[in-house]
């Protein structure tokens, strides 16, 4: 039951040949004798009756397509219920009163909550080596980082501990875990999805988006995601383009004449044999789908690492500021007075890779520095956009390349060398930064620690609200390959 995606277990609902109630409580029982630490938040009274109410929306024929079916939430969406950590000290016992616009969606729509999965604290990490409740392991090697920050997320799906699961991606939060653990995951553009009720790291870059088994899985959940949200003020609306659509209505169209751009600074120094040889052979198997590949370039990729990492600490420095122990969280129990008590809570309730980024976040938006990190940073952002769009102009629909430069590394080795682990998003970074929807999907394996199997992602990259299109070329290329369909060994 639980190797079955999305679309096969909503058929199976709506025949009444499984009820939610038994799917939830295969998935509850798969959880809790699971070692991955994939979950941080379970509570199966809640799940249950969540899923009697589905199974009386089905039985009154008033179910939609995801009704019944269950979902995993990034412990960034708050939730009414269930905690919400953002896998951090800070708010270690914190239940919200409402719940984020993301979640409220899927609950409409009549999914059912297993939980909440853990993540680098705040979002902040590439290895989900960062949360305060220690790391997911990798399903497919437990030596091996699951990526992050949406680590718990995309092990979840490789698991199969959940059938579908909400993500977010700051600078490929989304996109790497996906590759790391095998699962299929996508970031739409920039504004598409609420940000009401997602704890905020980087206003200008955070962004929500499922990851499933499948590209039509994400199509599915996509279709329920997107839309304008008046609470939300980097929320896209209709007149921006941000239309309700149908993100499954392109799937079987065939790819022909299709141009595929493949940037030759995605292939050059740092990127693994064993990473290049698998993404060169989804390329070529593209080729036979009917595409096309066109040598591109985007020359300030390699400027997107310091980009990113001057503007998305400067936002984290200021969204960070509520954190203080006076309203909400993790409070000091002792103290001096109100200066003292701010710093011993922040201190003692912030890691080590947050109270790093705040710290480069506050120095680039000082007085003297402002102009000298933080503007130039922008300025550059716009570049990059531009050698996007110069592409999409008149060279490519589509670009493709890997996802990171090699597979997953092994927990701990870059744990005291935090840009090693910023160098690991050198691939996804400029997505984000422009605000292009991007995805990931499995095509293959390299090796890791004792010749251990560690997947690799492809990464294909649109232009602005071409989701459907990237799902398109995705499940076409899932229809004539089995890397989506295989699991970890004993799952």
């Amino acid at each position: 039951m639980h190797n079955k995606t999305i679309k096969e277990l909503s058929a199976l609902l709506h025949s009444k040949q499984v009820s939610s109630t038994e799917l939830t409580r295969h998935y509850l029982s798969r959880i809790d004798a699971s070692g991955h630490n994939a979950f941080l938040h379970v509570d199966p009274e809640l799940s249950l009756a969540q899923a009697a109410a589905a199974d009386a929306r089905i039985a009154e024929g008033t179910a939609g397509p995801l009704t019944g079916v269950p979902i995993a939430h990034k412990d960034i969406f708050v939730t009414r219920g269930w905690r919400t950590t953002a896998g951090s000290k800070m708010l270690a016992n914190y239940v919200s009163p409402f719940d984020a616009t993301v979640v409220e969606k899927f609950g409409a729509a009549g999914m059912v909550t297993l939980g909440k999965v853990n993540l680098d604290e705040f979002a902040m990490g590439s290895s989900n080596e960062n949360s305060a409740f220690s790391p997911v392991k990798n399903p497919w090697d437990p030596l091996a980082v699951p990526g992050g920050s949406s680590g718990g997320s995309a092990a979840a799906i490789a698991a199969r501990l959940a059938p579908a699961a909400t993500a977010t991606d700051t600078g490929g939060s989304i996109r790497q875990p996906a590759a790391f653990c095998g699962v299929t995951g996508i970031k739409p553009t920039y504004g598409r999805v609420s940000r009401f009720g997602m704890i905020a790291f980087a206003s200008s870059l955070d962004q929500g988006g499922p990851i499933a088994q499948t590209a039509e899985d994400c199509a599915l959940l996509l279709n329920e995601m997107i839309g304008h949200d008046e609470r939300d003020s980097t929320s896209l609306t209709p007149e921006q383009g941000n239309l309700h659509e149908d993100f499954a209505r392109d799937l079987n169209k065939p790819l022909t004449g299709l141009r595929i751009g493949v940037p030759s600074e995605y292939f050059g120094e740092g990127l693994a044999a064993d990473v290049e040889q698998a993404v060169r052979a989804a390329l070529e198997q593209f080729v036979k789908l009917g595409a096309t590949l066109v040598d591109i370039s985007l020359p300030k990729t390699a400027l997107s690492i310091p980009t990113y990492y001057i503007i998305a600490p400067a936002e984290a420095s200021s969204n960070l500021s509520r954190f203080d122990g006076v309203r909400y969280g993790h409070r000091a129990a002792e103290y001096k007075d109100l200066q003292d008590m701010y710093k011993k809570t922040r201190a003692e309730g912030f890691g080590r890779e947050v109270q790093r980024r705040i710290m480069v976040g506050t120095y680039v938006l000082c007085h003297g520095y402002y102009d000298a990190y933080y503007v130039q940073a922008q300025k550059i952002r716009r570049l990059i956009a531009d050698d996007f769009q110069a592409a999409f102009a008149d060279k490519c629909d589509v670009i493709m390349g890997p996802v990171a430069p090699t597979v997953a590394w092994d927990l701990g080795s870059k744990a005291n060398d935090p840009v090693a682990n910023y160098l690991a998003d050198i691939f996804t970074l400029s997505t984000s930064l422009a605000g292009l929807p991007g995805m990931s999907i499995p095509v293959g394996f390299g090796q890791g620690e004792k010749n251990a199997k560690r997947p690799v992602g492809l990464q294909i990259i649109g232009n602005y609200f071409a989701e459907a299109k990237l799902l398109n070329i995705a499940h076409q290329y899932q229809q004539v390959t089995d890397w989506h369909q295989r699991a970890p060994e004993g799952i």
